[in-house]
């Protein structure tokens, strides 16, 4: 039996997996949370990746750690071996993505401590999307400013898009090179990608995950000149305005609340606040459909998959009414059904697949750290 110990290392907590490969089953998974702060259990993630272990309990022999890495740059596209260069590497890219590689960084350090006999494997959200075009990643600025400082389209959630994508293409029974989907991941954080053939061509996510889709508490796409424009007027700092978009925008800054369930549950009492907030969701998930069928010239699934994706009946029906005439509808019953399995919820003999699928990064992450020791 293969087991992977699958870590998400964040500034202040640590979420972990242990994933049997084989099966694809999780055997052990848990969450350690306020890692640093009084009264914690885990004074360092050092603390807190024993505490994790120690939960793993007797009878486990792990095979590798695979770690999974926000941002890989242009450096890494795919799943590779952690060595001190590789974390010098990974620091280095740190300036793309500040609030997730450094803590990216500092798991993975605590997990070689810990398990120093054992390959640790780092495996990027970015990695999916190195099959992007220059005319999808490339941001029309001036060539020489946008080269000397790495801005370009990198896209993110791409584990999940990856695994989600061949499920799609096995659940239909057709050669996944011959397989054209549109992905919407669709959690707190959220991004829609097209998959051509198992290659990712475009994605909504930017240089940082930022871009895009309507978030929990993330502006998604905006105008870039909105940025000078509260620096000048508002006297908003670059501070400020980064928290802004981060932190206080998306649903959050629509509603006062960056919960789905929560707004959903406002508008279903006819607060027009939060009718209009998912209006706007709802919009921005049909605008990338309309593109990304544009890009991919035909569309053989549409598949949701993430927290919102998978749960939520009334914004997959919503978000898709009125697209008949491109092929794409829902069947209501089949929507309203609950199950927690990959499932159609379109009608039968409809030209588009809509699917639910269940994202499984963990397990994507596993398969790419033993496919990286074995390599």
């Amino acid at each position: 039996m293969t087991e992977v110990f699958v870590v998400n290392s964040g500034s202040s907590s640590i979420k972990y997996q242990l994933v049997n490969v084989e099966t694809g089953e999780p055997q052990v998974s848990g969450l350690i949370e306020r890692i640093g702060e009084p009264g914690s259990k885990a004074k360092d993630h050092a603390a807190g990746m024993t505490i994790a272990l120690d939960r793993l309990g007797d009878g486990h022999d792990i095979a590798a750690v695979g770690h999974r890495v926000v941002h890989g740059g242009t450096v890494f596209t795919e799943a590779t071996v952690i060595t001190d260069r590789v974390q010098k590497q990974i620091e280095e890219l740190s300036p793309l993505a500040p609030l997730h590689n450094p803590a990216n960084l500092v798991g993975i350090r605590a997990a070689i401590a810990a398990l120093p006999d054992v390959p640790q494997v780092a495996v990027f959200d970015t990695a999916f999307h190195k099959t992007l075009r220059p005319e999808a990643y490339t941001y029309a600025i001036d060539v020489k400013v946008a080269a000397r400082h790495g801005v370009r389209r990198y896209g993110f959630h791409g584990t999940s898009h990856k695994y989600v994508s061949e499920r799609a293409a096995a659940f239909l029974g057709r050669p996944l090179e011959e397989t054209k989907t549109i992905v919407l991941h669709l959690g707190n954080g959220a991004s829609a990608c097209a998959v051509d053939g198992g290659e990712s061509i475009d994605t909504s996510m930017g240089m940082t995950p930022l871009a895009g889709l309507v978030m929990g508490t993330r502006s998604g796409d905006l105008d870039p000149a909105i940025l000078s424009y509260l620096h000048r007027e508002a006297g908003l700092g670059f501070d400020q305005l980064d928290d802004l978009l981060n932190h206080n925008s998306g649903l959050l800054g629509l509603t006062g609340e960056g919960d789905m369930r929560d707004v959903q549950d406002a508008a279903s009492t006819g607060d027009e606040t939060a009718e209009a907030a998912l209006a706007v969701y709802r919009h921005s998930i049909r605008h990338y459909i309309g593109a990304y069928l544009a890009q991919l010239g035909r569309l053989d699934a549409l598949v949701f998959t993430a927290g919102v994706g998978e749960n939520s009946v009334a914004l997959r029906a919503q978000s898709l009414a009125g697209l008949e005439g491109l092929g794409i509808s829902v069947d209501s019953a089949r929507n309203s059904a609950q199950s927690k399995s990959e499932r159609y919820i379109s009608p039968d003999g409809s030209p588009v697949a809509v699917l639910v699928i269940p994202t499984n990064e963990e397990l994507e992450i596993a398969r790419q750290t033993v496919a990286a020791i074995g390599a």
